[in-house]
Protein backbone atom coordinates (compact mmCIF):
# COMPACT_ATOMS: atom_id res chain seq x y z
CA UNK A 1 0.00 0.00 0.00
CA UNK A 2 1.18 3.65 -0.07
CA UNK A 3 1.96 4.75 3.14
CA UNK A 4 4.25 7.80 3.00
CA UNK A 5 3.40 10.86 0.35
CA UNK A 6 5.00 13.78 0.16
CA UNK A 7 4.28 16.81 -2.17
CA UNK A 8 7.04 19.89 -2.97
CA UNK A 9 6.64 22.53 -5.00
CA UNK A 10 3.67 20.86 -7.20
CA UNK A 11 1.06 23.40 -9.06
CA UNK A 12 -0.35 25.29 -5.57
CA UNK A 13 0.94 22.91 -3.16
CA UNK A 14 3.71 24.52 -1.64
CA UNK A 15 4.93 21.19 0.95
CA UNK A 16 2.68 18.64 2.06
CA UNK A 17 3.54 15.13 3.91
CA UNK A 18 0.86 12.42 4.48
CA UNK A 19 0.87 9.10 5.67
CA UNK A 20 -1.72 6.48 4.49
CA UNK A 21 -3.21 3.34 6.31
CA UNK A 22 -4.58 0.51 5.08
CA UNK A 23 -8.32 0.62 4.26
CA UNK A 24 -10.62 3.24 2.74
CA UNK A 25 -9.07 7.04 2.72
CA UNK A 26 -11.31 9.70 1.42
CA UNK A 27 -10.09 13.15 0.58
CA UNK A 28 -12.54 15.71 0.64
CA UNK A 29 -12.87 19.58 0.85
CA UNK A 30 -13.95 22.61 -1.50
CA UNK A 31 -13.70 22.62 -4.87
CA UNK A 32 -10.77 23.84 -6.25
CA UNK A 33 -9.08 22.96 -2.81
CA UNK A 34 -6.75 20.98 -4.64
CA UNK A 35 -7.86 17.24 -3.71
CA UNK A 36 -7.25 16.11 -7.83
CA UNK A 37 -3.81 17.91 -7.82
CA UNK A 38 -2.63 15.42 -5.02
CA UNK A 39 -3.85 12.28 -7.73
CA UNK A 40 -1.96 14.05 -10.33
CA UNK A 41 1.01 13.92 -8.22
CA UNK A 42 0.56 10.39 -7.23
CA UNK A 43 0.09 9.70 -11.22
CA UNK A 44 3.21 11.49 -12.11
CA UNK A 45 4.79 9.32 -9.70
CA UNK A 46 4.09 6.37 -11.12
CA UNK A 47 5.29 7.16 -14.37
CA UNK A 48 2.29 9.21 -15.69
CA UNK A 49 2.85 11.99 -18.40
CA UNK A 50 4.67 15.19 -16.97
CA UNK A 51 5.20 18.42 -17.52
CA UNK A 52 7.09 21.69 -16.28
CA UNK A 53 3.13 23.64 -15.92
CA UNK A 54 2.92 21.64 -12.81
CA UNK A 55 6.03 22.88 -11.15
CA UNK A 56 4.68 25.84 -8.77
CA UNK A 57 4.74 29.54 -9.52
CA UNK A 58 8.49 30.71 -9.11
CA UNK A 59 10.40 27.31 -8.05
CA UNK A 60 13.27 25.17 -9.97
CA UNK A 61 11.39 21.57 -9.53
CA UNK A 62 8.70 19.81 -8.34
CA UNK A 63 9.38 17.16 -5.78
CA UNK A 64 7.30 14.20 -5.64
CA UNK A 65 8.27 11.05 -3.84
CA UNK A 66 6.37 8.25 -2.11
CA UNK A 67 6.90 5.12 0.11
CA UNK A 68 4.59 1.90 -0.66
CA UNK A 69 4.99 -1.15 1.25
CA UNK A 70 4.49 -4.84 -0.12
CA UNK A 71 3.60 -7.27 2.20
CA UNK A 72 3.37 -10.18 -0.55
CA UNK A 73 6.89 -11.87 -1.13
CA UNK A 74 5.80 -13.05 -4.44
CA UNK A 75 4.49 -9.48 -5.82
CA UNK A 76 5.22 -9.32 -9.35
CA UNK A 77 6.79 -5.99 -8.75
CA UNK A 78 9.44 -7.62 -6.78
CA UNK A 79 10.25 -9.77 -9.38
CA UNK A 80 10.00 -6.44 -12.28
CA UNK A 81 12.47 -4.31 -9.91
CA UNK A 82 14.94 -7.09 -9.55
CA UNK A 83 15.25 -7.63 -13.29
CA UNK A 84 16.56 -3.87 -13.77
CA UNK A 85 18.60 -4.29 -10.71
CA UNK A 86 16.62 -2.49 -8.45
CA UNK A 87 17.35 -4.21 -4.44
CA UNK A 88 14.44 -4.07 -1.96
CA UNK A 89 14.72 -4.11 1.79
CA UNK A 90 11.12 -5.78 3.89
CA UNK A 91 9.30 -4.75 1.05
CA UNK A 92 9.73 -1.23 1.17
CA UNK A 93 9.28 0.88 -2.34
CA UNK A 94 10.60 4.08 -2.92
CA UNK A 95 9.38 6.04 -6.04
CA UNK A 96 10.91 9.45 -6.23
CA UNK A 97 9.86 11.88 -9.41
CA UNK A 98 11.63 15.26 -9.88
CA UNK A 99 10.51 17.87 -12.75
CA UNK A 100 12.78 20.41 -13.21
CA UNK A 101 11.90 24.16 -14.71
CA UNK A 102 14.40 23.15 -17.79
CA UNK A 103 12.03 20.25 -18.78
CA UNK A 104 14.26 17.17 -17.85
CA UNK A 105 12.67 14.87 -15.15
CA UNK A 106 14.94 12.47 -13.01
CA UNK A 107 13.18 9.08 -12.06
CA UNK A 108 14.36 6.59 -9.13
CA UNK A 109 13.26 3.73 -7.59
CA UNK A 110 14.85 2.81 -4.04
CA UNK A 111 17.57 5.39 -4.86
CA UNK A 112 18.79 4.27 -8.13
CA UNK A 113 17.94 6.33 -11.56
CA UNK A 114 15.55 4.53 -13.71
CA UNK A 115 13.68 5.62 -17.03
CA UNK A 116 10.71 6.97 -17.14
CA UNK A 117 9.50 3.66 -19.05
CA UNK A 118 11.10 1.34 -15.78
CA UNK A 119 8.86 3.78 -13.51
CA UNK A 120 6.01 3.71 -15.56
CA UNK A 121 6.23 -0.35 -15.30
CA UNK A 122 6.82 -0.64 -12.00
CA UNK A 123 4.39 2.07 -10.67
CA UNK A 124 1.54 0.59 -12.87
CA UNK A 125 1.84 -2.52 -10.73
CA UNK A 126 1.87 -0.41 -7.49
CA UNK A 127 -1.08 1.80 -8.26
CA UNK A 128 -4.22 1.80 -10.44
CA UNK A 129 -6.07 5.22 -10.87
CA UNK A 130 -9.61 5.81 -11.84
CA UNK A 131 -10.31 9.44 -12.80
CA UNK A 132 -13.84 10.97 -13.90
CA UNK A 133 -12.64 10.34 -17.37
CA UNK A 134 -11.51 6.89 -16.84
CA UNK A 135 -14.89 4.86 -17.45
CA UNK A 136 -14.03 5.71 -20.89
CA UNK A 137 -11.45 2.57 -21.03
CA UNK A 138 -14.84 0.81 -20.59
CA UNK A 139 -15.94 2.47 -23.72
CA UNK A 140 -12.66 1.08 -26.10
CA UNK A 141 -13.68 -2.42 -27.18
CA UNK A 142 -10.26 -3.52 -27.92
CA UNK A 143 -9.54 -3.18 -23.73
CA UNK A 144 -12.57 -5.86 -23.32
CA UNK A 145 -10.45 -9.19 -24.14
CA UNK A 146 -7.87 -7.85 -21.80
CA UNK A 147 -10.74 -7.49 -19.29
CA UNK A 148 -12.05 -10.82 -19.63
CA UNK A 149 -8.98 -12.53 -19.85
CA UNK A 150 -7.96 -10.90 -16.42
CA UNK A 151 -11.15 -12.40 -15.34
CA UNK A 152 -10.90 -16.04 -16.58
CA UNK A 153 -7.45 -16.04 -14.55
CA UNK A 154 -5.19 -19.15 -14.31
CA UNK A 155 -7.47 -20.65 -16.47
CA UNK A 156 -6.52 -18.99 -19.16
CA UNK A 157 -2.97 -18.10 -18.09
CA UNK A 158 -1.26 -21.36 -19.35
CA UNK A 159 -3.12 -21.37 -22.37
CA UNK A 160 -2.32 -17.94 -23.42
CA UNK A 161 1.26 -18.12 -22.48
CA UNK A 162 1.28 -21.47 -25.24
CA UNK A 163 -0.50 -19.61 -27.65
CA UNK A 164 1.59 -16.89 -27.66
CA UNK A 165 4.98 -18.95 -28.20
CA UNK A 166 3.51 -20.26 -30.91
CA UNK A 167 1.98 -16.96 -32.36
CA UNK A 168 5.30 -15.64 -32.19
CA UNK A 169 7.08 -18.45 -33.85
CA UNK A 170 4.25 -17.80 -36.63
CA UNK A 171 4.65 -13.88 -36.78
CA UNK A 172 8.31 -14.17 -36.99
CA UNK A 173 8.59 -16.83 -40.18
CA UNK A 174 5.24 -14.85 -41.52
CA UNK A 175 7.26 -11.19 -41.91
CA UNK A 176 10.51 -13.77 -43.13
CA UNK A 177 8.79 -15.25 -46.02
CA UNK A 178 6.99 -11.55 -46.96
CA UNK A 179 10.59 -10.19 -46.58
CA UNK A 180 11.79 -12.95 -48.55
CA UNK A 181 8.85 -12.60 -51.75
CA UNK A 182 10.44 -9.71 -52.87
CA UNK A 183 10.44 -8.31 -56.46
CA UNK A 184 11.52 -10.92 -59.07
CA UNK A 185 13.54 -8.10 -60.78
CA UNK A 186 15.31 -7.56 -58.21
CA UNK A 187 16.54 -10.74 -57.01
CA UNK A 188 17.51 -11.62 -60.92
CA UNK A 189 19.72 -8.55 -60.16
CA UNK A 190 21.17 -10.02 -57.04
CA UNK A 191 21.78 -12.93 -58.57
CA UNK A 192 23.51 -11.65 -61.61
CA UNK A 193 25.64 -9.44 -59.75
CA UNK A 194 26.75 -12.24 -56.89
CA UNK A 195 27.48 -14.74 -59.99
CA UNK A 196 30.02 -12.08 -61.94
CA UNK A 197 31.60 -11.59 -58.05
CA UNK A 198 32.11 -15.04 -57.71
CA UNK A 199 34.04 -15.55 -61.24
CA UNK A 200 35.42 -12.60 -60.94
CA UNK A 201 37.05 -13.86 -57.48
CA UNK A 202 37.80 -17.89 -58.23
CA UNK A 203 39.21 -16.70 -61.75
CA UNK A 204 41.97 -14.67 -59.23
CA UNK A 205 42.80 -18.51 -57.67
CA UNK A 206 43.55 -16.31 -54.62
CA UNK A 207 46.17 -17.56 -52.18
CA UNK A 208 46.45 -16.36 -48.63
CA UNK A 209 49.55 -14.93 -48.53
CA UNK A 210 51.41 -14.99 -51.90
CA UNK A 211 51.19 -10.60 -51.88
CA UNK A 212 53.85 -10.79 -49.47
CA UNK A 213 55.71 -12.98 -51.46
CA UNK A 214 55.00 -11.65 -54.91
CA UNK A 215 56.32 -7.84 -52.99
CA UNK A 216 59.10 -9.37 -52.15
CA UNK A 217 60.13 -10.78 -55.52
CA UNK A 218 59.14 -7.27 -57.39
CA UNK A 219 61.65 -5.70 -55.02
CA UNK A 220 64.43 -8.68 -55.66
CA UNK A 221 63.63 -7.85 -59.83
CA UNK A 222 63.73 -4.42 -59.44
CA UNK A 223 66.87 -3.92 -58.02
CA UNK A 224 68.57 -6.97 -59.84
CA UNK A 225 71.84 -5.77 -60.94
CA UNK A 226 72.44 -4.14 -57.74
CA UNK A 227 71.87 -7.13 -56.24
CA UNK A 228 74.07 -9.06 -58.71
CA UNK A 229 77.09 -7.25 -58.09
CA UNK A 230 77.19 -7.22 -54.50
CA UNK A 231 76.80 -11.30 -54.30
CA UNK A 232 80.02 -10.99 -57.32
CA UNK A 233 81.79 -9.06 -55.73
CA UNK A 234 81.33 -10.73 -51.90
CA UNK A 235 81.91 -13.78 -54.03
CA UNK A 236 85.13 -12.61 -55.04
CA UNK A 237 86.40 -11.43 -52.05
CA UNK A 238 85.69 -14.86 -50.45
CA UNK A 239 87.52 -17.43 -53.05
CA UNK A 240 89.28 -14.60 -55.93
CA UNK A 241 93.12 -15.66 -55.76
CA UNK A 242 94.70 -14.69 -52.83
CA UNK A 243 91.96 -13.64 -50.95
CA UNK A 244 89.80 -13.94 -47.42
CA UNK A 245 89.41 -18.40 -48.39
CA UNK A 246 93.54 -18.65 -49.13
CA UNK A 247 94.20 -17.03 -46.02
CA UNK A 248 91.78 -18.39 -44.04
CA UNK A 249 93.09 -21.71 -45.17
CA UNK A 250 96.63 -20.48 -44.57
CA UNK A 251 95.90 -20.08 -40.91
CA UNK A 252 94.58 -23.02 -40.52
CA UNK A 253 97.32 -25.14 -41.41
CA UNK A 254 99.86 -22.84 -39.62
CA UNK A 255 97.69 -23.32 -36.47
CA UNK A 256 97.14 -27.24 -37.03
CA UNK A 257 100.28 -27.36 -37.13
CA UNK A 258 100.89 -25.52 -34.11
CA UNK A 259 98.65 -27.52 -32.08
CA UNK A 260 100.78 -30.84 -32.86
CA UNK A 261 103.53 -28.84 -30.66
CA UNK A 262 101.27 -27.33 -28.18
CA UNK A 263 97.95 -28.93 -27.35
CA UNK A 264 96.46 -25.72 -26.02
CA UNK A 265 96.22 -24.41 -29.24
CA UNK A 266 94.47 -27.06 -30.43
CA UNK A 267 90.96 -25.16 -29.97
CA UNK A 268 91.69 -22.31 -31.65
CA UNK A 269 92.82 -24.90 -34.88
CA UNK A 270 89.48 -26.28 -34.40
CA UNK A 271 87.18 -22.58 -34.76
CA UNK A 272 90.02 -21.66 -37.51
CA UNK A 273 89.19 -25.04 -39.15
CA UNK A 274 85.24 -24.76 -38.81
CA UNK A 275 85.28 -21.39 -40.63
CA UNK A 276 87.09 -22.21 -43.38
CA UNK A 277 84.72 -25.14 -44.46
CA UNK A 278 81.53 -22.94 -43.47
CA UNK A 279 83.12 -20.19 -45.35
CA UNK A 280 84.15 -22.31 -48.09
CA UNK A 281 80.23 -23.62 -48.22
CA UNK A 282 79.27 -19.45 -48.59
CA UNK A 283 81.15 -19.37 -51.40
CA UNK A 284 79.70 -22.63 -52.99
CA UNK A 285 76.43 -21.13 -52.50
CA UNK A 286 76.99 -17.81 -54.00
CA UNK A 287 78.75 -19.70 -56.71
CA UNK A 288 75.40 -21.30 -57.47
CA UNK A 289 73.41 -18.28 -57.09
CA UNK A 290 75.06 -15.99 -59.13
CA UNK A 291 74.96 -19.02 -62.17
CA UNK A 292 71.06 -19.25 -61.58
CA UNK A 293 70.73 -15.37 -61.81
CA UNK A 294 69.21 -14.14 -64.96
CA UNK A 295 66.74 -11.21 -65.03
CA UNK A 296 63.56 -11.71 -66.82
CA UNK A 297 61.59 -8.15 -67.70
CA UNK A 298 58.62 -10.26 -68.07
CA UNK A 299 58.44 -12.00 -64.87
CA UNK A 300 58.65 -8.20 -63.49
CA UNK A 301 55.57 -7.39 -65.61
CA UNK A 302 53.78 -10.54 -64.80
CA UNK A 303 54.37 -9.67 -60.77
CA UNK A 304 52.85 -6.25 -61.24
CA UNK A 305 50.23 -7.19 -62.91
CA UNK A 306 49.27 -9.83 -60.47
CA UNK A 307 49.90 -6.92 -57.31
CA UNK A 308 47.70 -4.91 -59.84
CA UNK A 309 44.96 -7.68 -59.74
CA UNK A 310 44.85 -7.75 -56.24
CA UNK A 311 44.85 -4.60 -55.35
CA UNK A 312 41.46 -4.12 -57.74
CA UNK A 313 39.87 -6.87 -55.89
CA UNK A 314 40.73 -5.68 -52.17
CA UNK A 315 39.24 -2.22 -53.64
CA UNK A 316 35.88 -3.84 -54.17
CA UNK A 317 35.71 -6.86 -51.78
CA UNK A 318 38.06 -6.23 -48.53
CA UNK A 319 41.07 -5.18 -47.46
CA UNK A 320 43.06 -7.90 -47.34
CA UNK A 321 42.67 -11.24 -49.13
CA UNK A 322 41.39 -12.72 -46.06
CA UNK A 323 38.44 -10.51 -46.35
CA UNK A 324 38.16 -11.38 -50.07
CA UNK A 325 38.30 -15.25 -49.26
CA UNK A 326 35.30 -14.75 -46.62
CA UNK A 327 33.03 -12.20 -48.78
CA UNK A 328 33.76 -14.73 -51.38
CA UNK A 329 31.86 -17.60 -48.67
CA UNK A 330 28.96 -14.78 -48.09
CA UNK A 331 28.17 -14.21 -51.36
CA UNK A 332 28.42 -17.75 -52.16
CA UNK A 333 25.45 -18.53 -49.85
CA UNK A 334 23.68 -15.79 -50.56
CA UNK A 335 23.96 -17.08 -54.34
CA UNK A 336 22.56 -20.22 -53.14
CA UNK A 337 19.97 -18.92 -51.20
CA UNK A 338 18.72 -17.16 -53.98
CA UNK A 339 18.93 -19.95 -56.38
CA UNK A 340 17.12 -22.37 -54.01
CA UNK A 341 14.67 -19.65 -53.22
CA UNK A 342 11.35 -21.43 -54.68
CA UNK A 343 12.51 -24.44 -52.83
CA UNK A 344 12.78 -22.54 -49.59
CA UNK A 345 10.03 -20.25 -50.05
CA UNK A 346 7.92 -23.79 -50.27
CA UNK A 347 9.52 -25.48 -47.13
CA UNK A 348 9.09 -22.32 -45.29
CA UNK A 349 5.30 -21.85 -46.78
CA UNK A 350 4.29 -25.20 -45.26
CA UNK A 351 6.07 -24.85 -41.89
CA UNK A 352 3.64 -21.60 -41.63
CA UNK A 353 0.84 -23.78 -42.71
CA UNK A 354 1.45 -26.23 -40.00
CA UNK A 355 2.31 -23.90 -37.42
CA UNK A 356 -1.38 -21.98 -38.24
CA UNK A 357 -3.39 -25.24 -37.72
CA UNK A 358 -1.75 -25.39 -34.28
CA UNK A 359 -2.38 -21.58 -33.88
CA UNK A 360 -5.91 -23.13 -34.95
CA UNK A 361 -5.58 -25.51 -32.12
CA UNK A 362 -4.78 -23.23 -29.79
CA UNK A 363 -6.93 -20.57 -30.34
CA UNK A 364 -9.80 -22.68 -30.17
CA UNK A 365 -8.99 -23.98 -26.38
CA UNK A 366 -8.98 -20.08 -25.22
CA UNK A 367 -11.85 -19.30 -27.12
CA UNK A 368 -13.48 -22.24 -24.78
CA UNK A 369 -12.07 -20.37 -22.23
CA UNK A 370 -13.08 -17.15 -22.58
CA UNK A 371 -16.85 -18.79 -23.21
CA UNK A 372 -17.01 -20.16 -20.02
CA UNK A 373 -15.42 -17.17 -18.57
CA UNK A 374 -18.01 -14.91 -19.83
CA UNK A 375 -20.84 -16.55 -18.41
CA UNK A 376 -19.20 -16.30 -15.07
CA UNK A 377 -18.28 -12.56 -15.53
CA UNK A 378 -21.80 -11.95 -16.72
CA UNK A 379 -23.33 -13.54 -13.72
CA UNK A 380 -21.12 -11.65 -11.41
CA UNK A 381 -21.70 -8.21 -13.09
CA UNK A 382 -25.23 -8.69 -13.11
CA UNK A 383 -24.75 -9.51 -9.61
CA UNK A 384 -22.58 -6.08 -8.53
CA UNK A 385 -25.09 -4.00 -10.55
CA UNK A 386 -28.03 -4.91 -8.81
CA UNK A 387 -26.45 -3.98 -5.09
CA UNK A 388 -25.90 -0.89 -7.01
CA UNK A 389 -29.70 -0.47 -8.21
CA UNK A 390 -29.12 -1.35 -11.73
CA UNK A 391 -31.14 -4.57 -10.82
CA UNK A 392 -32.79 -4.05 -14.42
CA UNK A 393 -29.81 -3.76 -16.27
CA UNK A 394 -28.91 -6.64 -18.80
CA UNK A 395 -24.91 -7.15 -18.59
CA UNK A 396 -23.55 -9.19 -21.78
CA UNK A 397 -20.20 -10.26 -22.79
CA UNK A 398 -20.59 -10.93 -26.57
CA UNK A 399 -17.32 -13.56 -28.55
CA UNK A 400 -16.97 -13.51 -32.32
CA UNK A 401 -14.71 -15.42 -33.85
CA UNK A 402 -13.01 -13.92 -37.01
CA UNK A 403 -12.26 -16.52 -40.16
CA UNK A 404 -10.29 -19.01 -40.06
CA UNK A 405 -6.36 -17.32 -40.20
CA UNK A 406 -7.43 -14.19 -38.74
CA UNK A 407 -5.13 -14.31 -36.05
CA UNK A 408 -3.64 -11.75 -33.75
CA UNK A 409 -1.91 -11.70 -30.71
CA UNK A 410 -4.82 -12.66 -28.53
CA UNK A 411 -6.13 -15.26 -30.76
CA UNK A 412 -9.54 -15.33 -32.82
CA UNK A 413 -12.08 -13.69 -30.85
CA UNK A 414 -12.96 -10.16 -30.79
CA UNK A 415 -14.42 -9.39 -27.23
CA UNK A 416 -17.46 -6.67 -26.48
CA UNK A 417 -19.44 -5.55 -23.43
CA UNK A 418 -22.96 -4.85 -24.63
CA UNK A 419 -25.62 -3.82 -21.78
CA UNK A 420 -29.25 -2.94 -21.95
CA UNK A 421 -29.84 -0.54 -19.06
CA UNK A 422 -33.69 -0.45 -19.70
CA UNK A 423 -36.33 -3.30 -19.35
CA UNK A 424 -37.45 -4.00 -23.32
CA UNK A 425 -34.40 -2.35 -24.88
CA UNK A 426 -31.87 -4.26 -27.02
CA UNK A 427 -28.19 -5.17 -25.95
CA UNK A 428 -26.11 -2.16 -27.24
CA UNK A 429 -22.00 -1.58 -27.08
CA UNK A 430 -21.46 0.62 -23.90
CA UNK A 431 -20.61 3.60 -25.64
CA UNK A 432 -24.49 3.73 -27.20
CA UNK A 433 -25.73 2.92 -24.02
CA UNK A 434 -24.58 4.17 -20.86
CA UNK A 435 -24.47 7.53 -18.98
CA UNK A 436 -21.64 8.58 -17.06
CA UNK A 437 -23.49 7.50 -13.67
CA UNK A 438 -24.01 4.21 -15.29
CA UNK A 439 -20.29 3.77 -16.42
CA UNK A 440 -19.50 4.50 -13.05
CA UNK A 441 -21.15 1.96 -11.63
CA UNK A 442 -20.26 -0.62 -14.17
CA UNK A 443 -16.54 0.06 -13.48
CA UNK A 444 -16.85 -0.08 -9.77
CA UNK A 445 -18.96 -3.48 -10.32
CA UNK A 446 -15.90 -4.60 -12.54
CA UNK A 447 -13.50 -3.31 -10.03
CA UNK A 448 -15.06 -5.37 -6.98
CA UNK A 449 -14.88 -8.38 -9.07
CA UNK A 450 -10.95 -7.84 -10.26
CA UNK A 451 -9.76 -6.49 -6.97
CA UNK A 452 -9.41 -9.26 -4.86
CA UNK A 453 -7.27 -10.98 -7.61
CA UNK A 454 -5.17 -8.01 -9.44
CA UNK A 455 -2.43 -7.46 -7.10
CA UNK A 456 -2.57 -3.85 -7.06
CA UNK A 457 -1.53 -2.58 -3.76
CA UNK A 458 -3.19 0.84 -4.13
CA UNK A 459 -6.32 2.22 -6.26
CA UNK A 460 -7.28 5.43 -6.17
CA UNK A 461 -10.93 6.68 -7.49
CA UNK A 462 -10.88 10.43 -8.11
CA UNK A 463 -15.04 11.68 -8.34
CA UNK A 464 -15.93 8.46 -10.06
CA UNK A 465 -19.14 9.12 -8.18
CA UNK A 466 -20.27 12.23 -9.82
CA UNK A 467 -23.70 12.30 -10.93
CA UNK A 468 -25.44 10.20 -8.20
CA UNK A 469 -27.39 10.86 -5.41
CA UNK A 470 -29.97 8.68 -3.26
CA UNK A 471 -29.45 5.17 -2.67
CA UNK A 472 -27.26 4.71 -5.78
CA UNK A 473 -24.92 6.89 -3.94
CA UNK A 474 -25.59 5.20 -0.91
CA UNK A 475 -24.65 1.49 -3.13
CA UNK A 476 -21.57 3.01 -4.23
CA UNK A 477 -20.16 4.45 -1.13
CA UNK A 478 -20.97 0.51 0.03
CA UNK A 479 -18.97 -0.88 -2.69
CA UNK A 480 -16.22 1.61 -2.97
CA UNK A 481 -15.60 0.51 0.63
CA UNK A 482 -16.29 -3.10 -0.37
CA UNK A 483 -13.09 -2.76 -2.79
CA UNK A 484 -11.08 -1.27 0.26
CA UNK A 485 -11.56 -5.10 1.99
CA UNK A 486 -9.05 -6.71 -0.39
CA UNK A 487 -6.49 -3.13 -1.22
CA UNK A 488 -5.99 -0.01 0.33
CA UNK A 489 -8.65 2.69 -1.63
CA UNK A 490 -7.99 6.25 -1.70
CA UNK A 491 -10.90 8.46 -2.57
CA UNK A 492 -11.85 11.78 -3.51
CA UNK A 493 -15.26 12.38 -2.89
CA UNK A 494 -17.77 15.16 -2.90
CA UNK A 495 -20.75 12.46 -1.69
CA UNK A 496 -21.53 12.57 2.12
CA UNK A 497 -22.32 8.94 2.02
CA UNK A 498 -18.55 8.08 0.73
CA UNK A 499 -16.54 9.94 3.28
CA UNK A 500 -18.92 8.18 6.15
CA UNK A 501 -17.51 4.88 4.81
CA UNK A 502 -14.20 5.86 5.22
CA UNK A 503 -11.87 4.55 7.65
CA UNK A 504 -9.60 7.52 7.58
CA UNK A 505 -11.03 10.94 6.37
CA UNK A 506 -8.40 13.81 5.27
CA UNK A 507 -9.71 17.57 4.70
CA UNK A 508 -7.96 19.26 2.17
CA UNK A 509 -7.76 23.30 2.10
CA UNK A 510 -6.22 25.77 0.87
CA UNK A 511 -4.65 28.61 2.79
CA UNK A 512 -2.91 32.02 2.11
CA UNK A 513 0.07 32.62 3.35
CA UNK A 514 2.68 35.67 2.99
CA UNK A 515 0.61 36.20 -0.11
CA UNK A 516 0.54 32.85 -1.91
CA UNK A 517 -2.02 30.23 -1.89
CA UNK A 518 -1.14 26.64 -0.94
CA UNK A 519 -2.95 23.65 -0.54
CA UNK A 520 -2.85 21.43 3.11
CA UNK A 521 -3.93 18.13 4.47
CA UNK A 522 -5.66 17.70 7.48
CA UNK A 523 -6.13 14.22 9.47
CA UNK A 524 -9.43 15.32 11.15
CA UNK A 525 -11.36 13.29 14.14
CA UNK A 526 -14.89 11.99 14.44
CA UNK A 527 -16.30 15.59 15.34
CA UNK A 528 -14.40 17.32 12.87
CA UNK A 529 -15.38 14.42 10.00
CA UNK A 530 -19.09 15.46 11.72
CA UNK A 531 -18.27 18.48 10.02
CA UNK A 532 -17.17 18.01 6.98
CA UNK A 533 -19.97 15.15 6.57
CA UNK A 534 -22.58 18.54 7.32
CA UNK A 535 -21.22 20.65 5.10
CA UNK A 536 -21.28 17.73 2.27
CA UNK A 537 -24.30 17.15 3.40
CA UNK A 538 -25.67 20.91 3.21
CA UNK A 539 -23.77 22.59 0.65
CA UNK A 540 -23.96 25.77 2.15
CA UNK A 541 -25.17 26.61 6.05
CA UNK A 542 -24.40 23.70 9.14
CA UNK A 543 -27.30 23.51 10.88
CA UNK A 544 -28.00 21.58 14.15
CA UNK A 545 -29.91 19.70 12.02
CA UNK A 546 -27.48 18.28 9.40
CA UNK A 547 -24.39 17.85 12.68
CA UNK A 548 -27.58 15.81 13.78
CA UNK A 549 -27.95 14.13 10.22
CA UNK A 550 -24.03 13.56 9.54
CA UNK A 551 -23.22 12.41 13.26
CA UNK A 552 -26.28 9.29 12.22
CA UNK A 553 -24.51 9.14 8.56
CA UNK A 554 -21.34 8.22 10.15
CA UNK A 555 -23.28 5.61 12.39
CA UNK A 556 -24.81 4.34 9.85
CA UNK A 557 -21.61 3.72 8.16
CA UNK A 558 -20.15 1.77 10.95
CA UNK A 559 -22.81 -0.90 11.34
CA UNK A 560 -22.85 -0.84 7.06
CA UNK A 561 -19.00 -1.66 6.90
CA UNK A 562 -19.78 -4.84 10.14
CA UNK A 563 -22.25 -6.44 7.58
CA UNK A 564 -19.90 -6.79 5.02
CA UNK A 565 -16.62 -7.18 6.18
Amino acid sequence: MLSELSIQNFAIIEKLEVTFQDGLTVLTGETGAGKSIIIDAVQLLAGGRGSQEFIRHGAKKAELEGMFTIDDPDHPVLAKMNDIGIETEDGVVILRRDLNANGKTVCRVNGKLVTIANLREIGSQLIDIHGQHENQELMLEKRHIHLLDHFAGERLVRTYEDYTELYERYRKLKRKLEMADENEQQVAQRIDLYSFQLKEIDAASLVIGEEEELEEEKRKLQNFNRLFERLNTAYESISGDTHALDWLGSAMSDLEDAASVDKNLQSHAEVIATSFYSLQDTAHELKNILDDMEFDPNRLEAVEDRLALLTSLKRKYGKTIEDIVLYREQIAEELDNLVSRDERMAEGQEKLRQLAQDLEVEAEELSIIRQDSAGLLEQAVMEQLKQLHMEKAVFQVEINRRPVGHFDRHGIDDVQFLISTNVGEPLKPLAKVASGGELSRLMLALKTIFSKHQGITSIIFDEVDTGVSGRVAQAIAEKIATIAIHSQVLCISHLPQVAAMADHHYLIKKEVKDERTSTAIHDIDRSQRIEEVSRMLSGTEITPLTLQHADELLKMAVERKKSFR
